[in-house]
């Protein structure tokens, strides 16, 4: 390895890989990749197999498995806060949902955040850049990008369909495609899913077609103690490469692509972020920037689980006899239960009219478990996961320690706004009103959870407290934006620093309506042309749906609404 690079990227995750690879199409640059974990084991079962998707949260082999601080609000529970560890980063860990955001999640940004580019229609090329979508490309999907995404097929469970009827039939919309012209509904789900059956993360879509490039050096088991300074200027960083002290220099820029958690802990060892809290632990204040660590966010969700009286859910999948069948179809044939990460159907939904756009996400599961994979229902059972989209809560991550391996303190101050207990108390009374349906009387049997004793405003404030999990969404500690308590521009430049950029989940100002890593993959690759002084790709011009500005369409009859 050399001591000097054009570019030096810090965690080989989502956008860490995308740009690894946007930035060595360019011939000459050179980039040094590095990343704390180890290799994508392609044999690992654990990480490749979608159905496996609770495996690799279990241990620290892939995951960094962080704690919580007690959070005030959920019993003084110390929570669980995974983040993925190894080339991919948390797409080798995720739960392989293909999510985007709501388009006015991006319009928000550009309208109040000072994005002006960062609307729906700006980020959308990006999205289709990203993504080779099964069934080919249109207006709002990619054909031949990295990433590869799967569609539900109509051989899937039974219960995927019976649970979207049953949200359409409790007065909500169906909608063909969650990440098309409306997200508002319930419908099939898409997945980060390869066409044989494997684990879509960045390391196998971006990582693959370029780990030959000669300028591209990709370095495992290599943990960043801090970057390094000249003024204001990053110029390289200290790096611990198995346990050996190393100091690499980047001609042009260091870019922090380690997530919400890590990229705000390694800024402040390096002397980036609140002074009071930098001074604390005797470390030189590089740069005053409040913003860094703070206005953490996350999703927090409940598990809605039922008795299923039809002998038709997955619980015997979990029986250790029936493991072996179902790896060997998935190892040799790429099919079967093993191929998919389960969650085939979802939904959108507003819980009031003071919600502009969906304020409530559903993921349908034909099993009745945890996601790590505990507390399984020794019965047939499913569920859907239901959670909250855009928390006005907000937590922070604080350096305990100037030692890189010593996690830092995490805090998300979960369930803090009254708004978040009105959304919760309604989602679980929704919820409950979608599994009576007609739909689903032939399968909902007994409500495992929360129960249906508990009733009152009380009691499921009490449930919430004792079993709101995340969702593993972390975002927004180094904000995009303008403002006093942003960090970074519209390019993940630093303020008031050169050569230094934050490129990761972190640069959200606000939380999205969805699931993150799709986002992320775009943010990435939209930066990385910033980067190259490349032209932003043009601007779409597809449709999309706004409740009470233009009426539901399929997605064939989009292009006659009005588009906004």
């Amino acid at each position: 390895m050399k001591k000097k690079y054009d570019y030096i990227i810090i965690g080989a995750g989502s956008a860490g890989n995308v740009l690894a690879s946007r930035l060595t199409e360019d011939e000459g640059v050179s980039v040094l990749l590095l990343e704390a974990g180890g290799p994508d084991y392609r044999l690992d079962f654990r990480t490749q197999m979608p159905a496996a998707l609770a495996y690799p949260l279990q241990g620290t082999r892939y995951n960094w498995a962080f704690k919580t601080d007690p959070e005030p609000n959920m019993d003084n529970r110390r929570m669980d806060c995974g983040r993925g560890k190894g080339l991919g980063g948390s797409s080798l860990i995720n739960g392989m949902c293909y999510i985007r955001g709501n388009a006015l999640d991006f319009d928000h940004w550009a309208k109040r955040d000072g994005l002006e580019d960062w609307t729906y229609h700006d980020v959308l090329p990006y999205y289709r850049k990203a993504e080779s979508r099964d069934i080919g490309g249109n207006a709002y999907h990619g054909g031949d990008g990295p990433v590869s995404v799967t569609t539900p097929k109509e051989n899937n469970n039974e219960l995927f369909q019976a649970m979207i009827e049953a949200g359409v039939q409790a007065g909500y919309p169906r909608t063909e495609d969650l990440n098309g012209y409306q997200q508002e509904g319930f419908g099939p789900m898409d997945r980060f899913v390869t066409p044989k059956g494997r684990r879509s993360s960045t390391a196998r879509g971006y990582l693959d077609r370029v780990k030959h490039r000669e300028h591209l050096t990709i370095q495992t088991h290599a943990l960043v103690d801090r970057i390094l300074f000249d003024g204001k200027k990053a110029i390289g960083v200290d790096v611990f490469i198995k346990d050996n002290k190393e100091r690499i220099f980047a001609e042009r820029e260091v870019i922090l692509c380690a997530g919400a958690i890590q990229s705000p802990q390694i800024l402040q060892r390096s002397g980036v972020g609140p002074a009071e809290w930098l001074k604390e632990l005797g470390i030189d204040v590089v740069a005053d920037i409040w913003g860094v660590g703070n206005n953490l966010q996350d999703h927090l969700e409940l598990y809605i689980q039922y008795e299923c009286k039809k002998p038709v859910s997955l619980a015997p999948a979990l029986k250790w006899w029936n493991k072996p069948m179902i790896g060997a179809e998935w190892l040799f044939l790429g099919t079967g239960i093993g191929a998919s990460n389960q969650f085939e159907a979802g939904g959108f939904i507003r819980s009031s009219d003071e919600f502009e756009w969906p304020n409530i996400q559903y993921h349908c599961l034909p099993v009745a478990v945890s996601y790590d994979g505990r507390n399984a229902v020794d019965a047939h059972g499913f569920q859907m996961h239901m959670g909250s989209m855009r928390s006005p809560s907000r937590g922070r991550i604080k350096l305990k320690s100037r030692d890189a391996n010593i996690a830092p303190s995490i805090l998300f101050n979960y369930m803090s706004h009254e708004q978040d207990w009105r959304e919760f108390r309604a989602g679980i009374r929704i919820t409950r009103e979608i599994f009576a349906q007609p739909a689903l009387a032939p399968y909902a049997g007994k409500e495992i959870s929360p129960s249906a004793d508990l009733q009152s405003d009380a009691e499921l404030d009490a449930f919430v407290r004792q079993h709101g999990e995340t969702a593993y969404h972390p975002c927004g500690t180094c904000r995009m934006g303008e403002g006093e308590d942003c960090v970074v521009d519209g390019q993940g430049r630093v303020h008031g620093m050169e050569n230094l950029r934050v490129v990761d989940a972190s640069l959200m100002p606000r939380i999205i309506t969805g699931n993150l890593n799709a986002t992320v993959i775009a943010m990435a690759e939209k930066i990385a042309d910033k980067i190259r002084g490349r032209a932003p790709l043009p601007k779409s011009d597809a449709p999309y749906y706004v409740a009470g500005k233009n009426a539901p369409k399929k997605e064939s009859s989009a292009s006659n609404t009005e588009t906004l």
